[in-house]
């Protein structure tokens, strides 16, 4: 069975290496790049991925729908480029696709926050749909928060092995990252209807730093927890503020 591992970029020359070398297995690397200028792509193709760039930014389901039309494998692998697949994930991922139990599989994350791994705060395990037959299943088009939705509706199966997820160096690249995913994600409550106001945002707010830090128990993570409950907070007062005054703009 031929495996191909699919890629979506943008100045990711940092982490686009090391993501490329962990799924050196793989019979084929795609990755769509929507205009790297920090020598991304030079890196891609320097590790024998095949790289196409587009001119526009549709949002993150569209852009990995085509990587995945890009794609000739029998089976497909979605990796970010700040994941990293480890050498039990590989071998895991190998003898699943050489016998299947099913066409789609998720996989957990293992997420590290300025140098800490994450067990808490609802991080982990974070299962999301990664591995699946190619025509089984596709992204769903959305701007922001896409995954993976299988054809045939059937729920998937999981592997026992993790991702290595390294999505924050620092906390200006996870401030960087709430105020453009707050802008998008305010977009596409607009465009469905959804309208708020002070008090929804304030309570939206509240909710994410309670959900974060008391339910899912992010003060286990100490400093580290207590950081990111306050910025999950903070990303949500910023959405749905911005989703108040795109509704007021555009009266």
């Amino acid at each position: 069975m031929k495996l191909s591992v699919i890629v979506i970029t943008k100045n990711e020359a940092a982490n686009i290496a090391d993501c490329l070398k962990s799924v050196a297995f793989a019979d084929e690397c795609i990755v769509v790049d929507s205009g790297s200028t920090d020598g991304t792509v030079e890196l891609a193709r320097a590790l024998g991925a095949r790289v196409e760039v587009t001119a526009d930014w549709p949002g993150f389901g569209p852009q990995k729908n085509r990587a995945l039309d890009l794609a000739t494998g029998d089976w497909v692998l979605s990796i970010d480029a700040d994941e990293r697949v480890t050498p039990e994930l590989a071998r895991e991922i190998q003898d699943t696709i050489a016998a299947p139990r099913g066409e789609a599989y998720e996989i957990a994350r293992l997420s590290n926050f300025c140098g800490r791994d994450i067990r808490h705060s609802g991080w982990w395990p974070d299962y999301v749909l990664r591995l699946f037959k190619r025509g089984a299943a596709r992204f769903n088009d959305v701007a922001v928060h896409e995954r993976v939705v299988p054809a045939n509706g059937q729920p998937p199966l999981r592997l026992a092995g993790h991702f290595q997820h390294y999505p924050y160096d620092n906390l200006d690249a996870l401030i960087t990252k709430i105020n453009r995913y707050s802008s998008d994600a305010a977009a596409m409550m607009y465009a469905k209807g959804r309208r708020t106001s002070v008090l929804g945002a304030l309570g939206h707010s509240f909710w994410t730093f309670v959900r974060i830090y008391l339910i899912r128990r992010g003060f286990l993570d100490g400093r580290h927890g207590l950081v990111l409950a306050v910025t999950a907070a903070s990303g949500s007062f910023f959405r749905y503020s911005k989703l108040m005054f795109l509704a007021e703009k555009n009266k």
